[in-house]
């Protein structure tokens, strides 16, 4: 199996997964180890809507959205590179936008 190398600036990772999965976790010590490679980073959690949806519902889905850049990197819209999916309902947030905004630029997603 041959693995493709993306050299790039920044990216986005977002880990998803039901409330109780482990994905805050995942993500705040996935944006740590990032750090520590001397990695600018930019979180945001992302909680479930209710607090004991049943399990596999998407108002139960919670996620951890990590942004990692060698420079500075901005808050706001950015193109999601990379979802870590863990569960079925939360892949209705791996699902890209018709348009996505991304320093100003309006970029269409494929």
């Amino acid at each position: 199996m041959e693995h493709k190398v993306i050299d790039a600036q920044d990216l986005v990772i977002r880990f998803t997964g039901d409330s109780g999965d482990g994905m805050q976790l995942t993500g705040t010590l996935f944006a740590d180890a990032s750090a520590l490679y001397g990695n600018e980073i930019s979180t945001f959690p992302d909680y479930p809507a209710e607090i004991r949806a049943p399990q596999g519902t998407v108002a139960g889905v919670s996620g951890f959205q990590v942004h990692i850049g060698q420079g500075e990197v901005a808050d706001g819209v950015v193109i999601l590179v990379t979802v870590v999916v863990v569960t079925v309902a939360a892949e209705c947030f791996a699902q890209p936008m018709a348009v996505i905004e991304h320093r100003g630029d309006a970029v269409e997603a494929e």
